[in-house]
């Protein structure tokens, strides 16, 4: 490879992920070069004409070309900031999003210290370490059914000195026990006749367990809806991160199993994107075996 300035080389790469369609490409390009030259956006320009590391610049070329084929930044980078926190990630789990940011926000205006606090589904564990970094729970479990993705979520409640949430594998309900004041999930919610239609980086990369709600999306909704009165407390509260066009059917779920105040919050972009309700304190005692 010829010798190139660091400018050179962030044009090159620029210009090879605008040819291949890349969204945000400019960006994209300059993360990459951050990322293999350990540089900030200060220095670079302090020193734009400056001789690029062959081997770095090498490895940055391999990476720009995996980036044009689609597969996802993060993936490369292996972190996603979320809520402030570092997050690693890999293709065992979903990359966090903004749009679930959202969710946890949520969640933290009725969270209490001492809560006891349950995540359903949680992948990299990026909504129960959010949410047990902000306050101090009196229990934090986060379930996965991949083993993978609870290593994963074990190594980012590490990383950002959580080390007290519990990290189950669990196939939603099957191993928890115990009682909870907030039950908190982002299921999987695509339909499986739409994950076709998703953006190449999440539908050719991204786990597809993570994604596919089955045929109308709303499978882990229904057992998760089912079964969560067993497990919530009485004036508990259950929070979902949802599709844009699913609130109104996950409300009638809800009222259909007896909770109330159903709340749904739409994102920045006014899409819907929360559901929450509770669970009235004259609720039944159920017990798990029921």
């Amino acid at each position: 490879m010829e010798k190139m300035k660091l400018k050179e080389l962030l044009e090159a790469g620029t210009s090879y992920l605008q040819e291949h369609h890349i969204p945000d490409s400019k960006i994209d390009a300059w993360l990459l070069m951050e990322y293999v030259f350990d540089i900030g956006r200060t220095d670079y320009l302090m020193e734009p004409s400056k001789d690029a590391d062959e081997t770095k610049a090498k490895a940055y070329m391999l990476f720009i070309e995996k980036r044009g084929s689609h597969y996802p930044l993060q993936y490369i980078t292996g972190h996603q900031e979320f809520m402030g926190l570092d997050f690693l990630v890999d293709e065992s789990v979903l990359i966090p999003r903004q749009d679930t940011e959202v969710l946890v926000e949520t969640v933290l205006a009725y969270m209490e210290d001492g809560n006891h606090i349950l995540d359903m589904c949680t992948g990299s564990g990026c909504i129960i370490i959010s949410l047990a970094a902000e306050k101090q729970a009196g229990r934090a479990v986060g379930t996965d059914v991949s083993e993978a993705a609870l290593r994963m979520a074990r190594a980012n409640a590490e990383i950002n000195h959580v080390g007290d949430v519990e990290l189950i594998r669990s196939d939603l309900f099957e191993n928890v026990d115990g009682c909870y004041d907030i039950i908190v999930s982002n299921p999987p919610y695509i339909p499986s006749g739409s994950i076709i239609d998703l953006m190449p980086e999440v539908k050719s990369y991204e786990p597809l367990s993570a994604l596919d709600g089955t045929a109308d999306g709303l499978y882990f909704y229904r057992r998760i809806i089912k079964d969560a009165k067993i497990f919530l407390k009485p004036g508990g509260h259950l929070f979902f991160e949802i599709g844009w066009n699913q609130g109104e059917e996950i409300r009638e779920m809800l009222r259909e199993h007896g909770f109330s105040e159903i709340v749904i919050k739409k994102d920045l972009a006014g899409l819907d994107r929360v559901v929450y309700a509770s669970l009235p304190n004259r609720a039944e005692t159920f017990t798990k075996n029921e």
